[in-house]
């Protein structure tokens, strides 16, 4: 499916055909419909393009799942901008990797996030522009206030002072970064910039395969190409559905199901800017009647756990999961006690969405089911050939949404993407029935409620720790089978003293929460090769064998 530029794909073409009175969005401060979405996002990309950004100058937005964060995202793909989404569980320390790895000329970003953003864009000299969003009624003043507060002291640009408002006559900066509020975006309307389909739409960091934060770069073709695979020949997503997701926007899964498939379809997307809890979803199921909701393993644990009415999904018609394997019990738990059918599938950030699927009618519990129509999948061994049924292999896929490569970093490019093929890092191996069964990670990364943790990230924030001699990370499964990182640590010598709590809270210091271990356990040892290396799948025995390994 060919599309020129995402924004009127995914909203303005509504209004010519005559179909966009229906509702978008549903945020926080209430519903919006396909014209006011239309003349908010024209509005915003107008705006963006005032101060004096380029095409293909990237935006990178730090953001709770709102309406603000949807025009946001809307708005770089109308003015011909590449949208950022990131992890808001980063530490100001990560973001600024990231504003400086990606060149972001411009971050927009929720008053909550700003206590890290601000130090990041200070240590990011390519950002030009900071910009509050705020749907409330704050003023200029109190944004810049608030931003003033948190400026690291001698950088460069004016300083307020701590507790001193700015007047909105004078700017105020953090480093080169002019700041301003997200009301003073509005101008008038301009049309969508005439991007071509291979243009840049769309960044979204993951640690992939290889360990370290980097930007798998998307096309404007590549939205229509999931939108026409998964969501409608899977999915057989309609204008009359209304979609809730668990995962947020910054997830590549997060922003096809509450951005990218809703709008396609002409459907609503229900947004949820707070932490997803069992509660909260409850409720937002209960005042929003949706009819796909998508989540992931964990979190179905979650809800499972909950003591939820059983009608508590009488109005959704398909659960989704991704991010990890769905156990097959969790899967056929949640079925006994909601009546809810849940279609696992498997996605990546290097493919923008879900490529292998069970489907309605045809779920097999404990597979991944089959590729989704539009794709190709290939199970190859350790020298790159293709493998029959029953044979064990690295998972590569074949299809129109998988991205350009990664920004600025060749050698994990050439290591993942292989001419028209995807390195997915997964082993599989598919039944004779051609079921797909997934066999873990074919390295050392491992997955934690959905999101890549590097092993080594984790290692290297523990083996900071004056405590810590020798440590390894490893998955170890729940007791609904969902993996979580788990530390096995060798303590350095007469510091029989250190607990557990006080390293995981020494690693929570230095990392986002997710990326901290579950539980940290200690030996004598690690279990090591005769060359030293560690043998992770002992390590990983040895915690799953241990009766206090329990995460």
């Amino acid at each position: 499916m060919e599309i020129s530029n995402a924004a009127d794909f995914l909203v303005h073409r509504h209004l010519r055909s005559g179909a966009g009175a229906r509702t978008a969005l549903i945020g926080s401060r209430g519903s919006v419909t396909y014209p006011e979405l239309s003349q908010e996002v024209s509005r915003i990309a107008a705006g963006l393009r005032r101060l004096g950004l380029h095409r293909d100058d990237r935006i990178v937005l730090v953001m709770a799942d709102d309406v603000e964060m949807a025009v946001s995202i809307l708005a770089a793909f109308h003015a011909g901008f590449v949208a950022v989404p990131v992890s808001t569980m980063f530490n100001s320390a990560e973001l600024a990797k990231i504003l400086r790895d990606s060149g972001a000329r411009a971050v927009v970003a929720t008053p909550e996030f700003l206590t890290n953003v601000v130090p990041a864009v200070h240590d990011a000299p390519e950002v030009t522009h900071l910009v509050v969003a705020d749907g409330s009624d704050t003023t200029a003043a109190e944004a810049i206030s608030m931003v003033g507060e948190l400026i690291p002291p001698g950088g460069p640009g004016v300083d307020p002072g701590p507790g001193t408002s700015t007047p909105t006559s004078e700017p105020a900066y953090v480093g080169a970064a002019e700041v301003s509020l997200w009301a003073s975006l509005h101008s008038p309307a301009v049309e969508p910039v005439a991007t071509s389909a291979d243009s840049w739409a769309l960044w979204l960091y993951t640690s992939g395969t290889t360990g370290h934060p980097k930007a798998a770069m998307h096309r404007h073709a590549n939205i229509g190409h999931v939108y026409q695979t998964y969501a409608t020949g899977t999915l057989g997503i309609r204008d009359s559905d209304i979609c809730l997701s668990v995962a947020k926007m910054f997830f590549a899964y997060g922003i096809g199901n509450s951005l990218l498939f809703p709008l396609a379809a002409g459907a609503t997307a229900v947004l949820q800017p707070a932490r997803a809890t069992p509660a909260t979803i409850a409720a937002r199921i209960a005042t929003t009647k949706p009819t796909l909701f998508f989540g992931v393993p964990t979190f179905y644990s979650a809800l499972l756990t909950a003591g939820l009415p059983a009608d508590t999904f009488a109005s959704v018609r398909l659960g989704v999961s991704a991010g990890e394997s769905l156990p097959e019990p969790l899967q056929r738990k949640f079925f006994d006690r909601y009546g809810l059918e849940i279609l696992d599938g498997i996605g990546s950030t290097e493919a923008l969405h879900i490529f292998l699927s069970n489907h309605p009618g045809d779920i097999r519990p404990g597979t991944t089911g089959r590729a989704v129509p539009g794709y190709r999948l290939e199970i190859r061994d350790p020298q790159g050939l293709p493998v029959g049924p029953g044979v064990p292999g690295e998972l590569y896929v074949r299809g129109e949404s998988i991205a350009l490569g990664y920004w600025r970093h060749t050698e994990a490019s050439r290591e993942v993407f292989n001419g028209h093929w995807l390195r997915t890092g997964d082993t599989y191996v598919m039944d004779d029935d051609g079921y797909y069964h997934c066999m873990g990670r074919t390295n050392d990364l491992l997955k934690a409620g959905g999101i890549w943790v590097s092993p080594a990230e984790v290692e290297d924030r523990l083996l900071g720790h004056e405590a810590v001699a020798e440590v390894a990370v490893v998955g170890v499964p729940d007791a609904e089978g969902l993996d979580k990182p788990v530390a096995l640590v060798v303590r350095a010598p007469g510091r029989e003293d250190i607990t557990p709590e006080a390293l995981i809270d020494w690693c929570r210091d230095g990392l986002a929460h997710f990326k901290c271990p579950r539980a940290v356990l200690f030996a004598a040892e690690l279990p090591k090769t005769a060359t030293g290396k560690v043998q992770r799948f002992r390590v990983r025995k040895q915690l799953m064998d241990g009766a206090e390994a329990k995460v």
